[in-house]
Parts: structure tokens; sequence; C-alpha cells
């Protein structure tokens, strides 16, 4: 009678032929909420479309032989799924799989590491066909089987998939954006019913299909988008957001390599070194865009980590450019200028590459900084300490010296290169000075007043003499100038409270041994310092300085013996000395004595 009246809104039991009047009950997919949670699960979360693709497949497998919905063994037998196939909500789901294992598969192509040839890329077209033939199937079965939530849902999905292919074919951008907005427009309208967890899920694949329809837009010419903003919008994260991105970089490719047909020449220092290679010029150009973003005027409002994401990258295409100029240099015959050229080029491109290394050790810098300044009730985020900076500055001392040697090397020495040499020099002065506060400040917490004290010292020499450098030297050097007259300041206050901390301690020092000396007894026993629990009508700290460390005194471990009640011990000395009466006349007499003649034989 339980079992009968528990109806699992999965598995919806048909309806008996004899009762014509019962109504058929729908089935209810949340169609979003279980794809967010099978992909998230299985591999998109970290962009692998590969596992995902093996987790349709498996579940598909088990999915038909649940439902007893095999295509026979041996030979293939064709089973098609319509509407009287569907008797519950699982053939649902075998559609639904059945069309993310098509559209995973198509996009683990458009994951290669090359991007898809043109075999490929036509396989990656017939894979998003057959997602789009599956969906639309879905969505057509749920019109009739589903209820009016999951039928809207499969029409989103359906309008997804055809946005996905004419997005892929570059064609039909008026088709694909209309597909788009259909979508969009479901989820936005879905987003307003529900639980939270649906709400936000229809919110996040709003956000996720607004980068496709911009870009649509922009296609069709009904927005002034430019490459930089459409770089930006790709910058939301999410798995409906990877053909858009794919599509971006492609299209991104394409302008750069339009645009590096004009350029032939590489600018540092005042020179022009010739570029011949169109790798090559791909890779710089790309690197240079790149930079547009740390060094333009909205650079401070993006957050650090974006921009460590940004310099990471510029490292690899420079990396790139070097690797494509040393791979010409090991062709090239005995041609002395080209080789010159190629020389000058690499070495131009390396000095680059470790201005912008040194940039980014400096924004490490700059954000250990910023944690060091705060206190230590922030609890979400570790607090920086100053041996950590210490390594930040023997980095940045590391980079500045390669590139002075880099910049110094070679016959004839150009004037712009050694100004160069002169700035890097000046540079590691005001690193060591900086690095030097920083040792200085960790002496400080150890509580070691002397050497912290010494070492502000030469802290602010350093800056001192540093300051004066750059001063004399041609240049924007506003920004260095400014951080040497701050740690000049900050040098001299630190100095001031190092003195006044040591003059303290030791006034405390001799106070302290001077109680000592006077707990000293003639007899040779010594007076310890009392624990905490001895003087607690004091109000004494039993820890002693936060900055010193000192064993705390708050109770002795382990215990003292003390001296406890027992009961006495009795010795009876009397005992020994007692003669006791004979008993022997009450003792049994043995019988084996007054045996016979056989027990005299045998014993």
């Amino acid at each position: 009678m339980g079992k009968e009246s528990q109806v699992s809104a999965m598995e919806i039991d048909a309806p008996k032929p004899d009762s014509s009047d019962q109504i058929v009950p729908k089935f209810s997919v949340n169609v979003l909420q279980l794809l967010k949670s099978a992909q998230m699960q299985h591999g998109l979360r970290h962009g692998d479309y590969t596992r995902y693709r093996r987790y349709c497949t498996a579940r598909l497998r088990r999915l038909y032989k649940s439902l007893k919905f095999t295509h026979g063994r041996g030979k293939y037998a064709k089973r098609t799924i319509t509407e009287s196939t569907v008797s519950e909500v699982r053939f649902l789901h075998l559609i639904l799989y059945t069309a993310e294992r098509a559209w995973s598969h198509a996009m683990e192509k458009r994951q290669l590491p090359n991007g898809p040839n043109a075999t490929q890329r036509i396989y990656l077209i017939g894979r998003l066909r057959k997602a789009v033939k599956w969906a639309t199937l879905f969505s057509q079965l749920c019109a009739v089987k589903a209820d009016s939530r999951t039928s809207l849902e499969a029409e989103a999905y359906e309008s997804y998939m055809k946005g996905s292919l004419l997005f892929e074919q570059d064609q039909n951008w008026d088709v694909a954006l209309k597909n788009f907005k259909s979508a969009r427009a479901v989820y936005e309208e879905l987003g307003k019913y529900g639980d939270l967890d649906n709400q936000v899920l229809c919110r996040e694949r709003v956000e996720e299909l607004e980068p496709s329809i911009r870009y649509c837009l922009h296609k069709i010419g009904q927005s002034n988008l430019q490459a930089s903003e459409l770089l930006q919008i790709g910058d939301v994260e999410g798995p409906a957001l990877d053909l858009f991105k794919a599509k971006l970089e492609a299209v991104m490719a394409e302008a750069r390599s339009q645009q590096a047909a004009s350029m032939t020449e590489f600018l540092w220092l005042g020179h022009r070194f010739p570029i011949s290679n169109a790798k090559t010029r791909v890779s710089i150009l790309k690197a240079q865009e790149l930079e547009k973003d740390i060094h333009g005027p909205s650079a401070d409002s993006i957050p650090a980590d974006k921009r460590l994401v940004i310099f990471d990258k510029i490292f690899s295409a420079y990396h790139e450019a070097r690797g494509y100029i040393r791979a010409d240099l090991a062709t090239t015959g005995s041609a002395e200028s080209v080789k010159d050229d190629l020389n000058g080029l690499d070495k131009a491109v390396s000095a680059v590459l470790g201005e912008r290394t040194i940039e980014r050790n400096l924004l490490l810098v700059k954000v250990a900084k910023s944690k060091l300044a705060k206190r230590h009730d922030d609890k979400n985020e570790k607090v920086t300490k100053p041996e950590e900076l210490v390594r930040l500055y023997d980095l940045l001392l590391q980079n500045t010296a390669d590139l002075s040697d880099l910049v110094s090397s070679g016959r004839d020495k150009k004037p712009e290169e050694v100004s160069f040499a002169e700035v890097c020099s000046c540079k590691s002065l005001a690193f060591r000075a900086q690095r030097c506060f920083y040792v200085a400040k960790s002496y400080s917490v150890a509580g070691m007043r002397a050497e912290a004290y010494a070492l502000y010292c030469r802290a602010r020499n350093l800056a001192d003499d540093t300051l004066k450098k750059f001063q004399m030297l041609d240049g924007d050097n506003k920004t260095m100038i400014k951080e040497l007259e701050d740690l000049c300041n900050e040098c001299r206050s630190n100095t001031c409270i190092e003195h006044a901390l040591g003059i303290i301690e030791e006034t405390k020092t001799q106070e302290n041994l001077s109680e000592k000396v006077s707990n000293i007894s003639l007899t040779g026993t010594e007076r310890l310092e009392k624990f905490l629990l001895e003087k607690l009508e004091v109000y004494e700290s039993a820890v002693g300085d936060s900055n010193v460390k000192c064993t705390p005194r708050i109770t002795g471990f382990p215990p003292s013996f003390e001296a406890i009640s027992r009961n006495p011990i009795v010795l009876d000395l009397a005992y020994n000395m007692i003669e006791f009466p004979s008993i022997e006349n009450r003792m049994k007499k043995d019988r084996k004595a007054k045996g016979g003649f056989i027990s005299r034989i045998f014993g």
C-alpha cells in the first residue's frame, strides 16, 4: 500500500489500459540544474571535455541497460524514440545525454592545441549538427510528455544548440542572434521563479549568453564594439562561453596576422631591429597588445590577480618570439649581417622580457606590502611576514643584475645602453636599501634591538645615496624618488623606535638582574621567581613581552613533591626474643611408622 502511494518524480508508472479517463501525469526534469551538476562534477570545472564526454557515454550505457532499450546483440538494430516510447522520465534523460555527448565531442575538437584542421573542423560541425538534432527531438518530446517548465527549458536548450552551430559556421549571424536571444529570454523568465539555487543558475546562464549575443551584434554591424572590448567580454567564465572564447581567439589571431604583415621592425632603446619571420611578428604583436592593458590608463583599476595572469601571457608570447628567433639563427647561413640583426633582435626581446619580469615582481611586492600593513584581525587573509619581502627583493636584485649584464654585453656599447645600465645599477641600489629595511624589520620582530637599529641605519644610508644618484639621472624617475624619500623617513622613525625600545629593555634587564641578585641566598639555595598562580594579587604578566622570546611562568611542571600523611609503620622487635611452649603432644602421630611387614618392605 505504501509503495503504491509513493510516486517518484524520476519514475512514473504508465496509465492502466482499463482507465481511459485517467489523466496522464507530466514528467518534470530540471534541465539546467541537471546539466550544470553533471558538467561541474565530471570535468568541465577545469575545461576537460574529454572526461565529460566519457561520462556521458557511460551514463547512456547505464540508461540503455536499465530501460532494456539496447540495440540488439551482435548486429546493430536501430530503435527510435517516439512519443509512445517515452513511458518514463529516463527516456528524456537518454535523449538529453546523447545531445550532450555530441556537443562535448565537438568542444573537445575545438580545444586542440593548434586548433582543428580542415578535416577536424568538418567533423566538429557534424557533431554540432548531431547535438542540434537530439536537442530538437528533446524539445519536441518535452512539449508533449513534460510539464510547462521542462518544456520551456528544453526550448532554451534547443535554441542554444542551434545558435552554437551557426556561431561555429560563421554564417547566418542574424539567425544565431535570434536563437541566443530566445534562450536568454527563457532563462530570464525562469530566473524569477523557483528556489534560490535555480534562480542563481538561470542568472549565470544569462550572463554566459550575453557575450555571444554582443558578438553576433558586432558581426551584423549593429554594435560599435572594438577588439579590446570583445576581449573584456570574454573574461566571464563558464562552459557556455568556451566556444565564444575559441572563436574570439581565432578572430584575434587572424587580425594579428593581418596587422603583423605591416610590422617589419622592433623598436628598443631608440634602435630598430628588422623582423623577417611572420611567426615572430605575431608573437611580439600579441605581447605588445597585452602590454597595453597593464600600461594603459585603466591599468590601476585591474585587480592584481588579473594583472598577474596578463603578465604570464606576456611572458609566454615573448618566449615564443625568442624561440622563433633562435630557430632562425640556427638555420641561417654564413651571412653576417643577418646574424647580427637576429642577435640584436634576440637581445632586445630578452631585455624587454627582463623588464616585464621586474614589473611583475614589483607588483608582487606591492601586494605583499599591502598585506603587511594590515592588522592581525583579518582572519581571511594570511598576513605577510618581513621575510617574504626579503625574498622578493632578492629576486628583484637577481633580475636587475641579469638585465644589466645582458645590456652591457657586446663589443660596441651604444650610449642608450650605457644609460640604461646606469639606471639598472641605481635600481639595484634601491632594491638593496628596501631589502635591508625589511631585514631590519624581521630582526625587530624577533626582539633583537641592536641588530635592527644597525640595519635601519644602514638602509637609511643606502637610500640617501641612491636618492642622490636618481636625482642626477635624466628621465622620469619620480615614482622611485618618492619611494626612496618615504623609505628614508621610515628608516629614521624606526631607528628612533628601536633606540627607545632598546633603552627600555635594558632598564628592565637591570631591574630584573638586581631582583635576581637579591633573591640569591648565602646558604646556597636560590629563590626562584614566583609563578602566576603564586602571585595572583599582583598585576604582572607571566608571559613577558610579545617581542621577546622567554619561557612563560604560569605554573610549575612537573609538580614538585609534597609531604603527605601516611599510616604508622609498626616494627615488632620482641617477636624474635619470645620462647614459645612445645606443642608436639598435640600433633598427630605418623601411621606409616607403625606399619606391617609389607609396608616396611615397600616403604
